[in-house]
């Protein structure tokens, strides 16, 4: 059974966020072919009021990515990820003082954003490309540290692992985890992601979610992303439009299992399942 702890502050740059209790991260994409919603907020109006929607429907935190890492997709330059995430990163903490985290593996987006105001440093690659750890570092800010078998363009061609998937997520975020502290960054200042569907079958994805259990041994908070994700489409035998249900039952098992931040499309209704399982975990440990 969950308790209730007391607040447990995460410093964001100017914002702090309480993570007593599980929080929505709302996914912000600025690419042109992200996997369910690419080419929909490329225009920076339009990014701004979607972004504006997401925070009015509970998101603590606004995640924006100008690169896509769906299966098959390709790496961009730095200088059109900086020109998609930029000025959303500036637009968003001026206008809405938003807690903005960037989806970023890019040193130099590191650095511009949080030069800009963002709170959070999101990274699929957990600081591996050279230069990552120093910017992150420098940037102050807490950092999530996600498990990626592989490269986008290549992590879903039969995946596998030699040992049960759940203690080869540990072992590599607890590698990880390491580097970062080897270099002064804190455990204070990191997250952790699984990392589903980043180079993992049907069966590993069911598997690690079932187990996520053996990550919370850690220590560290959780951050986790499954939403509208083709696990639910190959269980259910669903498109993406309509993997919001599936979704939500992920949502509640994740929190469940210890999440403490779920990256999602669909904020509202993430959040009414958040809320209510909540309400029974805290329940159920209020009356021990």
């Amino acid at each position: 059974m969950t308790d209730t702890p007391a607040a447990i502050w995460l410093p964001c740059g100017r914002h702090r966020l309480d993570l007593s209790y599980p929080r929505i991260m709302g996914i912000l994409n600025v690419t042109p072919d992200s996997f369910s919603d690419g080419g929909r907020h490329v225009a920076l109006d339009d990014a701004l009021r979607h972004a504006e929607r997401m925070l009015a429907e509970g998101a603590a935190i606004i995640d924006v990515g100008g690169e896509s890492t769906r299966p098959g997709s390709q790496p961009v330059s730095t200088q059109e990820e900086f020109d998609r995430v930029v000025p959303v990163v500036e637009r968003l903490v001026r206008e809405l003082d938003a807690l903005v985290s960037v989806d970023t593996s890019n040193p130099e987006v590191m650095r511009e954003a949080a030069s800009l105001g963002a709170g959070m440093i999101n990274d699929v690659r957990a600081l591996t490309r050279d230069g990552a750890l120093e910017a992150a570092l420098g940037t102050g800010l807490p950092v999530c540290l996600m498990h990626m078998q592989g490269e986008p363009q290549d992590m879903q061609h039969a995946p596998y692992y030699d040992e049960p998937i759940e203690d080869a997520v540990a072992g590599y975020l607890a590698s990880r985890v390491a580097a970062c502290e080897a270099v002064g960054l804190r455990r204070e200042r990191l997250l952790l992601d699984p990392g589903f569907g980043f180079g993992k079958s049907v069966e590993h994805n069911l598997r690690l979610l079932n187990r996520m259990e053996r990550l919370t041994d850690l220590g560290l908070p959780l951050l986790v992303g499954m939403s509208r994700k083709s696990m639910i489409g190959k269980v259910l035998g669903r498109p993406v439009e309509e993997r919001l249900p599936g979704g939500l039952a992920l949502a509640s098992l994740a929190i469940e299992r210890g999440a403490r931040i779920l990256r999602v499309h669909d904020v509202g209704p993430v959040m009414d399942a958040v809320n209510m399982t909540w309400a029974v975990l805290r329940e159920g440990s209020e009356n021990d």
